[in-house]
């Protein structure tokens, strides 16, 4: 019998600007490795089953490619992840690779579609720690002039992030970013709000590929 979902305890404690709170499991690892100083981590025992705490409002669950490739066991862990957290902004990060590309579709129905969350989608763990402090440094309310300078240091792999959506060259992703300045506010956006940016046809691909629609 599965043990009762355990929320994080720290997670009404906003980390300090710039640092994320990182699971324990995480220390040393290649995720973690890739970060390179564009935050600062503190790890923590008791996150339960949160990988990475970024603000009292936002948690993120990691799914990796071996993660897909091992089975359907993640679906618990994705189900405790929301109702151990429920109240706050949970985004599920899942690693889209040539190996873990079959089984991409089927997660995203049932994060985004059964279960309601954001689900962002990266292809290595560099990626993913750039999209993770993209997200730090968009939901912080400290400082907006120094908040805008990482947004810069940071702009050259997000652009490479939104570019990787079928339909959207370089020209398209800038002016996405210019309206939309961050992953996650591009993935909540409608197709109505993308289609002054980029058109009708690029506005559903934009759509689709982050919540899987099916026409």
């Amino acid at each position: 019998m599965e043990n009762k979902p355990v929320p994080a305890k720290l997670l009404n404690a906003a980390p300090p600007y710039g640092h994320i709170i990182s699971h324990e499991k995480w220390r040393g690892s290649t995720l973690v490795q890739s970060f390179k100083g564009s935050v600062k981590m503190i790890f923590e025992e008791e996150l339960g089953v949160v990988d990475f705490c970024l603000s009292n409002k936002m948690c993120v669950l990691y799914v990796s490619e071996s993660d897909l490739v091992a089975g359907n066991s993640y679906r618990r862990k994705i189900v405790r992840f929301r109702n151990a957290n429920s109240g706050l902004q949970a985004v599920v990060i899942v690693e889209k690779t040539r190996v873990s590309e079959q089984y991409f579709s089927a997660l995203q129905k049932f994060v985004v579609l059964e279960l309601g969350l954001t689900l962002l989608p990266v292809s290595t763990s560099a990626e993913a720690a750039q999209l993770i402090a993209q997200l730090v440094f968009g939901q912080s309310k400290e400082n907006p002039f120094r908040r805008r300078r990482v947004s810069r240091l940071l702009e050259p792999l997000v652009l490479s992030l939104v570019q990787q959506i079928p339909g959207v060259g370089k020209v398209k992703a800038q002016l996405l970013l210019q309206t939309f300045p961050s992953i996650l506010q591009l993935s909540r956006a409608s197709v109505p709000e993308l289609e002054p940016v980029v058109g009708q046809a690029t506005a559903q691909h934009i759509r689709g590929f982050f919540h899987n629609q099916i026409t």
